[in-house]
Order: C-alpha cells, then structure tokens, then sequence
C-alpha cells in the first residue's frame, strides 16, 4: 500500500505495518487531516529547531520555542502545551508523538529556574500526560507513555511544622525512563525515580522508588510482582519440555 509505504519512509522504519483496512473516505480525512498539520508545522519550523517534518495540531501552545529541538516527524495533537523555559529546554528526538491535551513544563516557579526534559526516538506520549522538568527528566527511545501519565521530579520540603511549606524549598534529583518501557494509562512517577529498561508499569500505580530492568511493577505504591526475563525464560522451557502420551 502507498500509505504504508510513505510512512516506513518518513519513519525509516522497514518494517513498519499497515495493519487496518481503511475505506477511502477514512483515508482521505486522515490525510487532509495531517496535510493540515503539516503546513501549521511549517510555521512553527520558523521558531523551533527541527530537523525534518513537524505535524502540529490546532489549539497547540508553544513558549520558549528557542530552547525546543526536534528530530524528524515530530506530531504534536490538538491542545499540547510546551513550555521550554529550563536550563537544558525540550530535547525531542525522531518520530516522537505527543497526544492531546498533554503538558510539558519545565519550570514551574519563576525564581528556581528547571532542568528540562529530554525525549528518545519513536517514543508516544499520549493524551492528557503531565511532564514538569523542573529537576530534569529523561525518557528513553520506544517508550509508551499511557494517557493521563503524571511524571514529577520536584518535591517539596515539609519537615519544619512551623514553617509554611511553600516557604521551605524544593528538593529535586530527576527522572529517568529507560528505553522499551510501557507506562500504563494513570501512573504517577515521583522525583528521584529511575526505570529501567524494558519495564512495565501497571496502570494506576504510583512509583515512588526505582525499578530494575524488565520488571512488572504495579500499586500504590508501586511493587515489582516478577521480572520478564523470568517470564520468557520460563515459556522457553515450557515450550522445550517434550509432551509425552501414554497410550492406554
């Protein structure tokens, strides 16, 4: 199919599939769709630092964009707000999607300036995800960000009672998203969290500490239920263990 085609070539992806059987009238929307998207990419280009296309939505906010880069093929959906003000801004690699209605903010108080945030190749944010950069965050290549993710990685201070709490601080340590990740839909990411690769975060947790690689994790707060190195070893075995009848 062309389609499939165009798209395995803007995504230099081989093996990309076009899995649906669209009818004609489907097609034609989605494409005037993102025909519409492109051209108000073509104005954005003029204030972003981006390397190949950019498909933005209507009702998408941008501030700071001079501290914004972009790989290729960057989709930013319908009501998306980014607010680069931050020492290292928003660092966006390729084919990076970003849904409706999500917001990345990297500095959230005007007088304690943020660390930014910082986006890997053919990762998916979707829609109504919460990012504040403001003690930097870091999300690996071929990540999928569920709807309605919260990542923090600032937290207040709360130690003294006879001070009011917003008068005692921030601490901030940052967040990391290894690469091959899946965040289910709801989760909560505080401050100081590290995720290993190959992870997946069940939907509604809260992860408060860090997470070793190919983990399942899941609750509130969030505990490591097994590994999928485990899981695949064991299906291995399972599927090299001969079956044996025994006839009546």
């Amino acid at each position: 199919m062309l389609i499939e085609k165009l798209i395995r070539k803007l995504k230099r992806d081989p093996n990309y599939k076009w899995e649906s059987d669209y009818q004609p009238l489907d097609l034609f929307i989605v494409l005037l769709g993102r025909s519409r998207q492109v051209l108000r990419g073509l104005f954005v280009k003029i204030l972003v630092k981006s390397k190949g296309l950019m498909f933005i939505g209507t009702g998408v906010k941008i501030k700071h964009a001079h501290l914004i880069s972009a790989g290729k093929n960057l989709i930013l959906e319908d009501g998306v707000y980014l607010n680069a003000l931050s020492a290292n801004g928003i660092k966006l690699k390729d084919n990076v999607t970003i849904a409706r209605n999500s917001t990345i903010l990297c500095t959230g108080v005007i007088a304690h300036k943020g660390i930014g945030v910082s986006i890997g190749n053919n990762t998916g944010i979707n829609e109504n995800a919460f990012i504040g950069g403001q003690g930097g965050i870091e999300i690996g290549d071929n990540v999928i960000i569920g709807p309605g993710v919260k990542i923090f990685s600032e937290n207040h201070v709360f130690a003294d009672a006879d001070v009011i709490i917003k008068n005692q601080g921030v601490t901030r340590v940052g967040v990391v998203i290894k690469d091959n990740c899946w965040i289910g839909a709801g989760v909560t990411i505080i401050d100081g969290v590290t995720i290993g690769e190959g992870c997946v975060i069940a939907a509604g947790s809260v992860v408060t500490r860090s997470v070793p690689p190919n983990s399942i994790a899941r609750g509130v707060p969030a505990k490591v239920l097994k590994s999928r190195c485990f899981a695949t070893e064991a299906n291995l075995i399972k599927q090299e263990i001969p079956t044996i009848k025994i006839s009546a």
